[in-house]
């Protein structure tokens, strides 16, 4: 199991606010408000286009939920 960490991390360092990633992606702000909030995650072609979009690998926004 996976959870994004780092994509306000990332999302800040690019300057972009929630409406303005989740327009570059096709997706809604309130979406981008679950992936960083944990409550939901992202598919894996959307986790591509996350690092695609913020300059980043996919392992830099993944890290293993430790039980």
């Amino acid at each position: 199991m996976i959870k994004i960490i780092a994509l306000y991390k990332y999302r800040l360092r690019k300057q972009l606010t929630q409406a303005a990633l989740a327009k570059q992606l096709n997706v809604t702000p309130n979406c981008i408000t679950q992936w960083e909030s944990g409550a939901r995650r992202p598919n894996i072609v959307m986790l591509k286009k996350l690092a695609e979009v913020l300059e980043c690998t996919t392992d830099d926004l993944l890290e293993p939920i430790e039980s």
